[in-house]
C-alpha cells in the first residue's frame, strides 16, 4: 500500500509517516517546509518540496498513483487565520480541492483528512462534545476545517471516494514547534528549558483536552484499515484541562519555582474546549492510552535531547 501524507515533514504528520513505514507501507510525503522541518522527514519515505496548492502536485499524484492520502497539510494556527482568513482559506480549503480534484483524476481509494476537535464546534453546549454537536466554529480556521469536511462529504457522494474524518483535540509531543502555530504545552516546555518566563493567555482558566501524538498516529493508522460505515470520530481523552494546570505540570517537571504570569486574553480563543471519543471506541476500536503527566514527562525529555 502506498500512502501520500500531506504535510509529512510536520509535528503530527512526520510521527504517521515513521509509523506508515514500520508498518510496511510505501510513503510520499508532500510539504513546502514551511512549518515542517527537514530533519523530521524519514529517510526511506519519498519527498516532494511543494505547497498543495500547487498546479505541480499533479505531477506527483501521476507519479506516484497512491492508494490513499493522509491530509495534514495546513494553516493551523488559529491566530494567524483571525488576522488573515485569505491565507487560512487559500491553504486549507482550495489546498484542500486541489488534492481531492487529484484524488479522483489519479483513483485514490480513500483520504483520511485531520480536521479539529476544538475549533470545529465553537462553544460548547455539551461537555464532551461528541460528532452530533452543533458545528458553530468562532475562528476561520475552524470554518475552513468545516468546509473542508463539506467537501469530502460531496467527493464521496458525487464521486465515490472514500474518506474517513478525524477531529483531534489539542495534539502535543515530541517534534511540536514552539514557535508560530503551537501549541501551549510546547511553548511552555521551551521556555521553561531556556529559563524565560512563560506567559499564559488570559486568567489561564480557559481548558482544553489533551491527546499525546502518538495516541493520535494511532488512530490514523486504525482509520485507514477501518470499512466501518461512520466517517467522523472525534480523538481526544475526553478530559478537560485548564492551560493554569498545564502550566503547573510542565513546571513541576522542569523548574518548580518558575512564576506564573499571565498576559491578555487571545481574539478567536474558545473558553472551554473537550471532545467525547466514544464513537472512536466503539468503531475504530481507539483509545488514548498515554496519561498526561506521561505524555508531558515524553515530551520534556525530548525537547531536552534536542
Amino acid at each position: 500500500m502506498k500512502v501520500l501524507v500531506t504535510g509529512g515533514a510536520g509535528f503530527i504528520g512526520s510521527h504517521i509517516v515513521d509509523r506508515l513505514i514500520e508498518e510496511g507501507c510505501k510513503v510520499v510525503i508532500v510539504d513546502d517546509l514551511s512549518t515542517g522541518r527537514l530533519q523530521n522527514i524519514n529517510s526511506n519515505a519519498s519527498f516532494y518540496k511543494l505547497d498543495i496548492q500547487s498546479p505541480e502536485l499533479e505531477n506527483v499524484f501521476r507519479t506516484e498513483l497512491p492508494d490513499h492520502v493522509n491530509h495534514h497539510a495546513a494553516q493551523m494556527d488559529v491566530r494567524r487565520s483571525v488576522s488573515d482568513p485569505i491565507y487560512d482559506a487559500n491553504i486549507n480549503v482550495l489546498g484542500t480541492i486541489n488534492i481531492l480534484q487529484n484524488c479522483i483524476k489519479y483513483k485514490t481509494k480513500k483520504v483520511i483528512f485531520a480536521s479539529s476537535g476544538g475549533a470545529i464546534y465553537g462553544e460548547q453546549e455539551v461537555y464532551p462534545a461528541p460528532e452530533t454537536h452543533p458545528l458553530r466554529p468562532i475562528s476561520p480556521y475552524g470554518i475552513t476545517k468545516l468546509v473542508a469536511e463539506h467537501y469530502l462529504y460531496y467527493y464521496k457522494k458525487v464521486f465515490g471516494l472514500d474518506y474517513t474524518v478525524l477531529r483531534y483535540a489539542n495534539v502535543y509531543g515530541p517534534r511540536q514547534d514552539p514557535f508560530g502555530e503551537a501549541g501551549v504545552v510546547a511553548i511552555f516546555i521551551q521556555r521553561m528549558l531556556k529559563e524565560e518566563q512563560p506567559v499564559i493567555n488570559g486568567d489561564g482558566s480557559q481548558t482544553r483536552d489533551f491527546v499525546y501524538v502518538k495516541d493520535v498516529v494511532a488512530a490514523n493508522i486504525l482509520a485507514i484499515k477501518s470499512n466501518t460505515s461512520e466517517n467522523i470520530f472525534n480523538i481526544g481523552t475526553g478530559i478537560e484541562t485548564s492551560v493554569n494546570e498545564i502550566f503547573s505540570h510542565v513546571a513541576a517537571i522542569i523548574n518548580p519555582d518558575v512564576i506564573k504570569k499571565h498576559g491578555p486574553h487571545k481574539q478567536g480563543e474558545q473558553l472551554r474546549s473537550v471532545i467525547d471519543h466514544a464513537r472512536a471506541q466503539k468503531c475504530l476500536i481507539w483509545e488514548p492510552k498515554t496519561s498526561l503527566r506521561e505524555g508531558l514527562r515524553k515530551t520534556c525529555d525530548y525537547f531536552k535531547s534536542v
